[in-house]
């Protein structure tokens, strides 16, 4: 019991320093360290990324492409693809919906089916121009 006592004693003897404490300005926060910069990746990077994504362009699962790992062989080679497609609408037209060229295409309709946007698309037509 008699330590309880001292402990309660020096907490009444604190409590004017605290009180003091309390009534002194907060010290200013140190300056918040600049955010990391995030890198600003080009089109054809963006575009890369998204061919290469297994949810999104997939496009390793079919054909062989550029410095892909584990690439398919159902689709023809992504190669060339300036020579080959020399009218980006020509390619886009293919991404987006490969069943209008060719019925029973197994490419999925990219665009058609909302699995990539309008300006993704065109970031892949950026990355297989560098192909």
């Amino acid at each position: 019991m008699k330590s309880s006592g001292i402990i309660a004693a020096a907490a009444i003897l604190m409590l004017p320093s605290l009180a003091m404490a309390a009534d002194k300005p907060a010290a200013p926060a140190a300056p918040a360290a600049p955010a990391a910069a995030q890198p600003v990746l080009s089109p054809a990077a963006k575009g890369k990324a998204l061919a290469t994504d297994r949810n999104k362009g997939n496009c390793l699962a079919c054909h062989i492409m550029g410095d892909g790992e584990v690439p398919g062989n159902f689709g023809p080679p992504l190669s060339q693809m300036k020579e080959r497609y020399p009218d980006k609408a020509a390619l886009r037209k293919q991404i987006s919906d490969a069943t209008i060229k060719n019925p029973t295409s197994i490419m999925p309709p990219f665009g058609k089916h909302g699995i990539l946007s309008n300006s993704e698309i065109d970031q892949v037509i950026e990355y297989l121009y560098t192909l």
